[in-house]
């Protein structure tokens, strides 16, 4: 591989590895610049010393992977904001749960049921300057509201720092907030803030434009479904989508195109070239387009809220515009890696980003290993051509992103061939319309017509994403994928792709190796499940849900509306996707249970128990009228657990009372899941 014998590549891997490593090392940004001062220090001794002693050749390679780790790890502390004395989460006794200050509003984000949320930075607490990012939760029960991006608010609110995942193999939410530097929540009603201020930044000015231009089109006679849709795809707020039609657009392997990416701001830059034509190719002519094609780009950037993506997709571009206008040779996988390097030194968290890791390793994939597939056939027409690029686009990319995409989603669609092959032409005609109703937008008055062919357009492309999504035995679903399983397959395609670009002995020995290595992972990973139980009790919200884990076996105890839907229910699906099971039985919650070889006594509303079993665990639900006390005089459990489907002050009671009676106590709602 070419590409690995570039500088640039051990540079970009040396840095990035220094931002992933740096959560174990967590050095302040002080030690790290000394770090990286002798880092630099010892790499300019052995550049002045390389000529008189040659054998220092051999170490500068990894002198200069040591410094770009350190600068990786230097890059990352500086912008862990928890090291600055002033941070919100060094001051979190100033107001404890009650908090009383100002904030200023950076984002809006997708709202809950409950709350409109925003991203906020903190700007003073009692008076202190405090800083730090924060989601800042206002309640919808008093009003429908909806705050200017760059307002100053003076608040009364309740704070709560963020949660570990409340159940087993459960997304961790607060450790993705953690990689955005967010470390907690505000809680507020609309009357306890007031706007006392604005500040004006370049990005409060185009998040409030955006928001103008979506007042605008949800004021058309467009569908919901079509706003919604044309809304991610131009301004990149996906907000709006319905969860059925996100679905069916995951089940067709097309929900990238709803993320603004290189696709996306590769069709503007086609847009951009053809209105600029009239401009002659001189030399202030081709600056001048290269002037106004940055400033558009970088407009749609901060227009489309500059997600990772967007972010990594016009950076790209904007070195591609300039080389190329310049006349000079682009190396498309230095552009690759220098955008790379400047993304993550403006912000390291974003390698964290799924969105960043996946757009990085399909644009990689399709930059290696397009040519080689496309090589295979040269086909005789230009319709066959065009069918045949697509195909081969697609699948390099897909080829690129499945393992990581399975790690995530544990899932894959059978039919992104001919998602691809329907939706691309069909996307480049929405965009290109949207663009045009965007101006109008802008200007004036939208012209009737103009809606009504994005609509039709949308709706026609919503429709092949339904045909497409609706052969569900071609979407292959809850696959079991371990991080282990993850770097392996990795290393499986590339060890492969390297024997097809060069076949000889060694690489084929390294290309089955892999495959066994995959293999051997796969199988002691499901012995290890199927030699071991346990018993799970779920934080399941007004509900109870209790498992029984015998190998790879899982048994189902919770009532009738649980088991009706236990396909959708996300808690219990991850469970079972990530420790390699299948659901076996499905059964009732019986007021007794021996789950792993542990007695369990279930009180459910009746009240009812057996007083002659003395059990290991007692499990209260359904908030039955009990005297706690006395029962605990009885059974004489060795530990009590509440879960989700009792009142919170119920639970208060109880645990007051246990740790009176010195029994432990774990109420599933504030502490979790509890495994035995």
């Amino acid at each position: 591989m070419k590409i690995l014998q570039f500088p640039l590549t051990k540079i970009s891997i040396g840095f990035v590895l220094g931002i992933l490593l740096f959560p174990f090392i967590k050095t302040n940004p002080t030690t790290s610049l000394m770090l990286v001062s002798i880092g630099l220090f010892l790499l300019l001794i052995v550049h002045f010393f390389k000529t008189r002693k040659p054998f220092l050749n051999y170490f500068l390679g990894f002198i200069i992977l040591i410094n770009s780790f350190l600068f990786g790890i230097t890059s990352a502390s500086i912008h862990k904001q928890t090291f600055y004395s002033n941070h919100y989460s060094n001051h979190l006794d100033d107001f404890e749960n009650n908090f009383e200050g100002t904030i200023l509003l950076t984002e809006k984000i997708k709202s809950t049921q409950k709350n409109y949320r925003y991203i906020a930075n903190l700007k003073t607490v009692e008076n202190k300057e405090i800083v730090g990012k924060i989601i800042f939760n206002i309640s919808k029960k008093e009003t429908q509201i909806s705050l200017p991006i760059g307002s100053i608010l003076k608040i009364k609110a309740t704070y709560y720092k963020n949660k570990n995942p409340f159940n087993p193999n459960q997304f961790d939410y607060g450790k993705y907030l953690e990689h955005q530097e967010i470390y907690g929540q505000l809680y507020s009603k609309t009357t306890d803030f007031k706007i006392v201020g604005s500040e004006k930044t370049f990005r409060s000015y185009f998040s409030n434009y955006r928001e103008n231009l979506i007042d605008n089109l949800n004021k058309t006679s467009l569908s919901k479904d079509s706003f919604s849709i044309i809304v991610a795809l131009l301004l990149g707020q996906k907000q709006d989508i319905s969860v059925e039609l996100m679905k069916e657009y995951q089940y067709a392997g097309a929900v990238h195109i709803l993320a603004v990416s290189g696709l996306h701001v590769g069709i503007i830059m086609i847009f951009l070239m053809f209105l600029l034509k009239p401009i002659p190719n001189s030399k202030k002519g081709k600056l001048i387009k290269v002037i106004i094609i940055l400033i558009c780009l970088w407009s749609f950037a901060l227009l489309a809220g500059l997600s990772p993506s967007v972010v990594r997709s016009v950076t790209m571009f904007s070195f591609l515009t300039i080389g190329t206008n310049l006349r000079r040779t682009v190396n498309i996988y230095h552009t690759l890696l220098i955008s790379m390097l400047m993304i993550l030194l403006v912000n390291p968290s974003f390698i964290y980003d799924v969105g960043f890791q996946l757009s990085y390793l399909a644009v990689f994939f399709i930059l290696w290993l397009q040519p080689m597939l496309k090589s295979i056939w040269t086909p005789k027409n230009k319709i066959l051509t065009y069918f045949w690029d697509i195909f081969t686009v697609s699948t390099a990319a897909q080829i690129g992103v499945m393992p990581l995409s399975i790690y995530y989603f544990h899932q894959f669609p059978g039919l992104f061939f001919l998602t691809n092959l329907l939706i691309l032409p069909l996307l480049s005609i929405v965009m290109a319309v949207g663009i045009i109703v965007l101006i109008f937008s802008n200007i004036g008055q939208i012209p009737n017509f103009l809606i009504q062919l994005l609509d039709y357009l949308i709706q026609l492309m919503n429709q092949f994403i339904h045909w497409i999504a609706s052969f569900d035995y071609l979407i292959f679903k809850n696959i079991s994928f371990s991080k282990e399983m993850l770097w392996l397959s990795y290393s499986v395609i590339l060890c492969i792709i390297l024997y097809l670009l060069k076949s000889n002995f060694k690489r084929l020995s390294f290309a089955l190796i892999s495959i066994a290595l995959l293999q051997l992972t796969f199988i002691f990973q499901k012995n290890q499940v199927s030699n071991s139980s346990e018993g799970i009790i779920f934080n399941q919200k007004k509900n109870s849900l209790i498992s029984q884990r015998i190998g790879n076996k899982v048994i189902l105890f919770a009532n009738d509306s649980i088991q009706e839907h236990i396909n959708e229910n996300v808690t219990f699906q991850s469970y079972l996707v990530e420790n390699f099971c299948k659901l076996s039985d499905k059964r009732n919650i019986d007021n007794f249970l021996y789950i792993n070889n542990k007695k369990i006594i279930v009180i459910d509303s009746s009240g009812t128990y057996n007083p002659k079993i003395n059990p290991d665990i007692l499990i209260i639900t359904q908030s039955p009228k009990l005297n706690l006390e006395r029962l605990l005089k009885t059974l004489k459990p060795k530990i009590v657990i509440t879960d989700g489907s009792n009142f919170k002050t119920y639970s208060k009671l109880w645990e007051s009372t246990c740790r009176k009676q010195k029994i432990p106590f774990q109420n599933t709602h504030e502490k979790g899941f509890y495994k035995f």
